[in-house]
């Protein structure tokens, strides 16, 4: 069983959009995930591509992730690629994973790049910071607010006392 046979055989339970490059990152193998999430002039003649002619990722030119699992001769995980489609217009977040397979002597053959969008996840999320974020502004201006406020008020009440000491003052000499 050769490694692309290997694939195959566990495809159907990868959820995630995946596709399959040589050591020179030619789609070899794509599922239907993958394949679903391009225009269809980019889905079209999938098979030959270059990797990052389909899917245009921040690391793709130069921390490929394929190359990062071939040089570490291991999985790698990224969290939070963004990137977009060929093509496309909307920005998407990924997590990558990357998984090698190498000849008996070493060399590359290719890598099973697997991908999660999780766009929607990371726009929740920054809006949820946005969200933090005015709130502390607010809360920061608020805090300013009554410090300023504070500061009035026990200038207004020196401000009282004082003229109730003028008062009192001006009662004793009345009364004297």
């Amino acid at each position: 069983m050769d490694w692309l046979d290997q694939i195959r055989a566990v495809a159907g339970v990868v959820i995630d959009s995946y596709f399959v490059v040589d050591a020179e990152r030619t789609i070899l193998e794509f599922n239907r995930a993958f394949f679903s999430m391009l225009p269809r002039a980019s889905a079209r003649g999938l098979r030959g591509k270059k990797c990052y002619e389909v899917l245009e990722l921040e690391i793709c030119r130069e921390r490929c992730i394929a190359e990062q699992c071939w040089k570490a001769r291991q999985a790698v995980r990224l969290d939070e690629i963004k990137g977009q489609v060929a093509k496309g217009d909307r920005q998407l977040s990924f997590i990558l994973s990357a998984l090698p397979f190498f000849r008996e002597d070493g060399v590359p053959l290719g890598a099973l790049v697997v991908h999660r969008n999780v766009t929607d996840e990371a726009q929740v999320q920054t809006k949820y910071q946005e969200m933090l974020d005015n709130e502390k502004r607010d809360r920061e201006r608020m805090v300013h607010t009554i410090r300023t406020r504070t500061k009035e008020l026990l200038s207004t009440s020196q401000q009282l006392l004082a003229l109730q000491r003028e008062l009192m003052a001006f009662r004793r000499g009345r009364i004297i």
